[in-house]
């Protein structure tokens, strides 16, 4: 495995696109939290008491923890187009072609990119961790590691949106198709399907792939009705509906990879 990312490596060491798009998730990611920061910051004084009770202390330990988390989540999409650019590449310049022939089997090429989509996950949840972790101390609260697993959580969201990408890439090829459908699924049509489940078919619109993962964190402000949400919501199952989702996205890329005229 550590002879296919070296590979992996050459790659992309001097795909001048894939590095600055993501420079560009990464100050996003501080952007964002910053900009909420910010905004929370702005509130009147005199708003202090109520807002404690009613939003809670979102940038203090432990709240820091799932609200940054919430806030990074909005970003899953860049990660997912990090993907599919570093993918699509290797159709466009015939690169995945090349390694067959070169001896590398179609297992071990698409292992190498189910690996990829670990390792995009695990720098993103680093970012996240230790921008949760500067705003929380800058804040002056005491630190704490309670409610961390929201960042467990946001790293099952991004690993289930990158392998997403990662199908959506096998099966278009096309960067401009793959990313434009990626786009309408993940923003509009799962969404849509989402809402005709939770209304029509006891909420089953819940466990939908991307879904499942977007329920593990859910908005961290206005604490009497998120903890109604909680009470009402299965993380175990969620997270199980995660897992096998994942799964399955690495089985067809897997099979769509394996089966393909190269």
């Amino acid at each position: 495995m550590l002879h296919l990312l070296k590979i992996e490596w050459m790659k992309v060491k001097n795909y001048r696109t894939f590095w600055v798009l993501s420079i560009l998730y990464l100050v996003s990611l501080f952007g964002g939290t910053y900009i909420g920061y910010q905004l929370y910051q702005a509130k009147p004084a005199n708003d202090k008491g109520m807002s404690g009770a009613v939003i809670g202390h979102p940038f203090d330990f432990p709240d820091i923890w799932h609200t940054v988390s919430w806030i990074s989540s909005w970003l899953m999409f860049m990660l997912g187009l990090l993907m599919i650019i570093s993918i699509t590449n290797e159709f466009s310049y015939k690169t995945h072609r090349q390694n067959v022939i070169d001896g590398l089997s179609r297992r071990q090429f698409i292992s190498v990119k189910m690996m990829l989509t670990v390792i995009i996950s695990l720098v993103a949840t680093l970012a996240v961790f230790l921008i949760a972790l500067g705003f929380g101390l800058a804040e002056g609260s005491e630190l704490s590691f309670e409610k961390i697993e929201y960042i467990g959580y946001f790293f099952i969201q991004a690993l289930s949106y990158s392998s997403a990408a990662l199908l959506f890439s096998m099966l278009f090829k096309r960067s401009g198709i793959a990313i434009g459908v990626y786009f309408l699924y993940t923003t509009i049509i799962e969404n849509m399907l989402a809402g005709l489940l939770n209304k029509y078919a006891d909420n089953v619109g819940r466990y939908l792939p991307l879904e499942s993962t977007d329920n593990l964190i859910r908005i961290p402000v206005f604490k009497v009705i998120v903890n109604q949400l909680v009470s009402s919501y299965n993380t175990e199952m969620l997270l199980v509906m995660g897992v096998v989702y994942l799964a399955l996205y690495y089985f067809l890329s897997y099979r769509k990879f394996a089966t393909d005229d190269l």
